[in-house]
């Protein structure tokens, strides 16, 4: 008998619901909300309001494309945390409403675990790409740097994390002083292809273990502005694509460093990159250089699957079905914890 998950994500400001069956995806659907950009950042009471007027659409088309009814739903998987709390209230409402209709199961999902598990989410049944375990993960989001040794499905280990700012963060808050708008990163990526990843230096943290930081590299980001625009008004402007370059070369090297030790360490040669940072061009060349320098076997998400999506949702939701980890409907969305 086959087995249908509806998936459905709202920990930020993205809206989605996606149907995999038995492993495949059928539909993936992601209503995002442009309104945060006159705000330099995701406000949340505006994310929260955006996702009561998305959900109910985007579920329907979810359904719609999939092409099934929603009596052939098997269970109704949904992001419990971390997040806005704003936002996923209203996605875990939505989901016991839907699945008390339904008269079906609901699970919960860590988000941080579906990012991961991203990677095996099929197009096709004979989709094969999925990694192997054990495999290492480098997580990095706007809110999230990590380094995941992944035994199973359900079985997670954080070893490494920033003690600070994540990697996208520093992207980010150092693309809004340099008036670039928000998001920053992809903005960041596409001006550093065109510049001098030597053109400057800043400073890099020497943290133990696996676990990162990025303070110190955007308040050197920032003393560098500071002093040259006291010499050069025009400094940013003049240097804006070597001053990204210089940016982006920094972070992925910080990240690649400690990945590096993490995979030479555990004898681990098979390795991933999950989240919305791993939509960055210069880490992606940075996975694929490793490959050939170090003989890892890579593996790199989709761009469609390196942002919030549900897919990664009901995939994640998928396995959890298969071991009958189900939720209680008293279940409450949390905004901060671990994997």
């Amino acid at each position: 008998m086959s087995v249908t998950i509806l998936g459905i994500e709202s920990s930020c400001d993205d809206t989605s619901s996606s149907v995999i069956r038995d492993g495949v995806m059928l539909s993936n659907v992601i209503a995002s909300q442009a309104v945060h950009e006159a705000y330099g950042g995701v406000v949340p009471e505006l994310a929260s309001r955006a996702h009561q007027q998305n959900i109910i659409p985007v579920v329907a088309e979810a359904i719609k494309r999939a092409g099934i009814d929603k009596s052939e739903l098997s269970a109704i998987a949904f992001t419990r945390g971390p997040g806005l709390m704003g936002s996923l209230l209203v996605g875990t409402s939505f989901a016991k409403g839907l699945a008390t209709s339904l008269d079906i199961p609901m699970i919960e999902i860590n988000h941080l675990q579906a990012h991961v598990l991203a990677h095996f989410i099929k197009e096709t049944p004979d989709d094969d790409h999925a990694p192997s375990f054990p495999f290492l993960c480098l997580l990095v989001s706007g809110g999230n740097s990590q380094i995941i040794k992944v035994n199973a499905y359900n079985d997670m280990e954080v070893i490494g994390q920033t003690i600070d700012d994540a990697a996208g963060e520093a992207f980010d808050k150092c693309a809004k002083v340099m008036g670039l708008g928000y998001p920053g990163g992809p903005v960041v990526n596409r001006l550093a292809n065109e510049g001098n990843p030597d053109a400057f230096q800043f400073s890099k943290p020497h943290i133990p273990g696996y676990d990162y930081s990025f303070s110190g590299l955007k308040t050197s980001f920032l003393y560098t502005l500071r002093d040259r625009l006291q010499e050069d008004p025009d400094f940013i402007e003049n240097n804006k694509k070597d001053l990204c370059a210089s940016l982006q070369a920094t972070v992925i090297d910080i990240l690649m460093n400690k990945l590096r030790k993490a995979a030479k360490d555990l004898h681990i040669n098979e390795v991933a990159v999950a989240g919305g940072v791993s939509a960055n061009s210069g880490l992606r060349d940075a996975f694929l250089d490793h490959a050939k320098r170090y003989g890892w076997k890579v593996h790199i998400p989709k761009f469609a699957f390196t942002t919030d999506n549900a897919a990664m949702v009901a995939i994640t939701g998928y396995y959890k079905y298969l071991d009958k980890d189900f939720c209680p409907m008293a279940a409450a969305p949390f905004s901060r914890v671990l994997i």
